[in-house]
């Protein structure tokens, strides 16, 4: 039999392709990135003395943690006088407000946060780190109760407790009432506030505007203008050096936050399964690895992912890959989806958020790649396992049992003794016969009486 090699150069080249795409990622994610974050050109680093101000204007995800780290350690290498973060946001993501939290605290230069919008959920815990807080009128700070990605309040009580904590922390750290802290956290907390005239009642959380946060010791001045903070601090007139994200920490900012991350999961996944699935198109798995290359290289970026995570997750592409065409009993195929596995949620600054959304993206990713399967299953690679060829009378096959039915009632002559099983001649053909139980002698003359599946019974035809 002659196989069909009209199919093999195609699906080659799509193994080919992937394998090509593959290593274009990893040679990605190994080449230096001296342009991302690159620090200020020392010829061009502001004098000793300088104000440094760092905007907190964006959701608290893994590109501002990157972005407040590199904007601290030129303050720090400029010998900077201070360092204000002008915060304006909704909050965010809780590891990354710990980690900029750390960064803040542990900054060799004089740090202090400037609320000119709202300083919300993370954005609370963020100021609290900062050596003093200045606000500006119309601005808020508190609203830290803990959500999950769908804004409904968090009810597990062993991580409400270590959010409390973490706020109480924050706030003793420049001695500031704790429990308005904790009030800010958890809706079950009443708290008595004589110093504003307020009560924060049961299921409420707490939010103070500018005014009531300087009365109750939870804001230090109240400032207009960064020029303003700069006057409290006794630095007016000093030298003002602006920072802002590099393009590269946009985009980290964007593509690490949960739903780009998990739609690039989806497509990588999707793209892949429909290449190896349905070769020859090439456009799904260049998709595919374009999408897992941006979901490494944000984290990357972000100063999440290693080079171990992306060794893992191309170790297991080339294991899947293998398994295709080395029988390994489903040994190279488990290992394989364990180093995709792996490699995803390692990348990620929590492996519970990057289960839950590899989770999510592996149910749309195999719905999507079932749907596209099914439209192209004639193209299929499950094609090149399926006998297509039709054995009909028309090409010169003849049906067996339809032969036989065809013998019914037709004559012949025993060859050989039949006990009752034995072979007859029947119209020039040797057929396997079967009698009723008569023992027949080898050269008398047979009828064919029933054909059942594979047994052709007979009777012996009696003289009269």
């Amino acid at each position: 039999m002659f196989r069909d090699k009209t199919h093999v150069p195609r699906r080659n080249s799509g193994i080919r392709r992937l394998l090509v795409l593959a290593a274009w990622l990893v040679a990605l994610m190994a080449a230096p990135l001296p342009a991302l974050g690159a620090a200020t050109p020392p010829e061009n680093a502001a004098p000793a003395g300088a104000v440094y101000v760092i905007p907190v204007k964006m959701a608290v995800q893994g590109g501002l943690a990157a972005f407040i780290d590199r904007a601290l350690t030129e303050a720090e290498e400029a010998g900077a006088a201070l360092a204000i973060l002008d915060v304006d946001t909704p909050g965010g993501r809780l590891d990354y407000a710990d980690q900029i939290a750390s960064r803040i605290r542990a900054a060799k230069v004089p740090t202090v946060a400037f609320v000119s919008g709202k300083a919300a959920s993370a954005g609370a815990y963020i100021a609290l780190n900062a050596g003093g807080i200045a606000m500006a009128p119309g601005s808020s700070i508190g609203a830290a109760m803990m959500v999950n990605q769908l804004g409904e309040p968090v009810e597990d009580v062993k991580n409400l407790s270590f959010w409390r904590s973490q706020m109480s922390a924050a706030a003793e750290l420049n001695g500031r009432n704790p429990a308005i802290a904790v009030a800010m956290v958890d809706p079950d907390t009443v708290l008595e506030m004589p110093e504003i005239g307020r009560t924060k009642e049961r299921g409420q959380i707490l939010t103070l505007t500018f005014d009531e946060a300087l009365k109750v010791g939870y804001s230090d001045a109240t400032a207009r203008s960064i020029e303003e903070v700069m006057a409290w601090k006794g630095l007016a007139g000093q030298r003002v050096v602006e920072l802002a994200p590099t393009f590269a920490e946009r985009a980290a900012q964007w593509l690490t936050s949960p739903g780009v991350a998990t739609l690039l999961l989806i497509l990588g996944i999707a793209g892949i399964g429909i290449e190896l699935l349905v070769p020859g198109f090439g456009v799904p798995g260049i998709v595919g690895l374009a999408a897992f290359a941006l979901y490494f290289l944000g984290h990357y970026i972000a100063g999440i992912a290693g080079m171990e995570s992306m060794i893992f997750f191309v170790a297991g592409i080339i294991l899947l890959l293998l398994e295709m065409f080395i029988p390994s009993f489903g040994i190279l195929g488990l290992l394989g989806t364990a180093g995709l596995v792996y490699g995803i949620v390692s990348a990620a600054q929590d492996t519970g958020n990057a289960a839950q959304s590899l989770g999510i993206a592996a149910l749309v990713g195999l719905a999507v790649i079932a749907v596209t399967a099914y439209i192209f299953r004639k193209r299929g690679v499950w094609n090149r396992f399926i006998l297509n060829e039709a054995l009909t009378t028309e090409k010169g096959f003849v049906p067996h049992e339809s032969s036989r039915e065809a013998l019914v009632g037709k004559e012949g002559v025993a060859k050989s003794p039949l006990r009752p099983a034995g072979v007859a001649m029947i119209e020039g053909q040797r057929v396997d016969v079967v009698s009723r139980g008569e023992f027949v002698e080898p050269g008398r003359p047979v009828r064919v009486v029933a054909v059942d599946g594979t047994r052709v019974v007979v009777e012996e035809i009696k003289s009269s």
